[in-house]
């Protein structure tokens, strides 16, 4: 195994943490832009070390270096093109609107990446919305919008304290803050006595990671990972009564929403307990897993190599940017696919693939399709068949 893989040494311990895992050098930009294939493979790098609270069940990680990072509008980790995501996307905004009576009302979502979700929740019932995100890169198709949609390029903090919402939604970011806390107390302080003000917060869903082994989504990007328990403890110690806590899109992501409340809890119940004590079990063997099956996929792609196979990687997300950097083994994968046209003719961070358009198959004509995320296989499959392809497909 390469310096990516996990070091599989004694639980360590710091104060009120429980080290069980560690990956060192990889890539801190699973989604940045890379033009050049060189840049790419020199791109900046860190380590991770995550460790496991017992108190309230957040796994964070603790050799996070806030200051490799620098979000911009380079950053892009839009997963719209697909239409499967396309389709929770609208579901989960329609559901919102309907059960929280969102028509003529006004909406904040902070780390609203492109503005996709936020441009439909405002469609749907006719609201005004203001996206905070430093990534966000204007687009010709929100201009129809510009009059009820408001974007600003910044991360959210107390400076905009004074932007009152109907709903406050932020999903896919909290899990990139090092201390939830401190984006969960602005937000509560920007309420203030507006008791009926919703939040609405998804974030990946960490029993999906470490119980089920979808080690790919362990990136430097995420310096926590939740479980319902200390989801629901970030919020409820912050001056929020947890409402409903749920899984979706398969189980891979967490969905919390929650009414500011006048009272802090942070007493821990005794079902809490249990579901701490579970998932401690769990992460004792992790790193044995986590070793077993990045030596499974290892021998799967030699013998792909030695058999002389052309594979591609289908998802130059998260997940494909790990899994490649994890392997390591760029001569079985030269290629990456990937919808979204951002990203095409770009190169893979730490290993230099080439990220190219579906279409690019039908000149390559490969053997294999390595999916990234099971969710899409059905739609991928439809898409190579439609070009006229019909490889193999192995989902990680």
């Amino acid at each position: 195994m390469n310096s990516l893989s996990a070091r599989n040494s004694k639980v360590q311990t710091t104060p009120n943490l429980e080290v069980f895992f560690e990956m060192a050098s990889v890539p801190v930009y699973c989604n940045l832009l890379w033009r050049e294939q060189q840049a790419a493979k020199n791109c900046p790098k860190g380590d991770i070390k995550l460790a496991f609270s017992p108190e309230t069940g957040l796994i964070t990680n603790i050799a996070f270096d806030p200051d490799k990072l620098g979000y911009s509008q380079d950053y892009e980790n839009s997963l719209h093109y697909s239409p499967r995501f396309q389709q929770y996307a609208q579901f989960l905004a329609e559901s919102l609107v309907k059960r929280h009576d969102l028509y003529n009302k006004d909406i904040i979502e902070i780390g609203c990446g492109k503005g996709d979700f936020l441009i439909s929740l405002c469609q749907l019932g006719n609201n005004r919305g203001v996206g905070f995100d430093p990534s966000y890169v204007p687009r010709a198709e929100h201009r129809s919008m510009s009059s009820q949609v408001q974007f600003v390029q910044d991360f959210y903090s107390d400076r905009y304290k004074d932007y009152q919402a109907d709903i406050i939604c932020c999903r896919h970011a909290l899990e990139h803050v090092p201390n939830p806390a401190d984006l969960v107390v602005p937000v509560r302080r920007a309420i203030g006595e507006r008791l009926n003000t919703v939040v609405f917060f998804e974030v990946p869903n960490g029993l999906h990671t470490f119980r089920h082994l979808a080690v790919w989504d362990i990136i430097y990007e995420h310096c926590c990972y939740f479980t319902p328990v200390s989801l629901a403890h970030a919020f409820s110690s912050c001056g929020f009564q947890v409402g409903d806590l749920t899984e979706a899109f398969d189980g891979q992501f967490l969905c919390l929403e929650a009414l500011p409340t006048a009272e802090e809890i942070t007493s821990t119940t005794d079902e809490q307990k249990e579901q701490i004590e579970a998932l401690s079990k769990d992460l004792t063997t992790f790193t044995t897993k986590f070793d077993s099956l990045v030596q499974t996929w290892s021998q799967k792609l030699e013998q792909m190599s030695q058999t002389g196979k052309k594979v591609v990687v289908w998802g130059a997300g998260s997940k494909g940017v790990t899994f490649l950097n994890l392997l390591g083994d760029r001569a079985v994968v030269d290629y990456v696919v990937d919808l979204n046209p951002r990203k095409q003719g770009m190169y893979v961070a730490g290993t230099g693939q080439k990220i190219v358009p579906p279409e690019f198959l039908q000149k390559y004509q490969p053997d294999m399709v390595i999916v990234m995320n099971p969710i899409y296989e059905n739609e991928i499959q439809k898409l190579t068949a439609s070009l006229g392809l019909k490889p193999e497909f192995i989902c990680v």
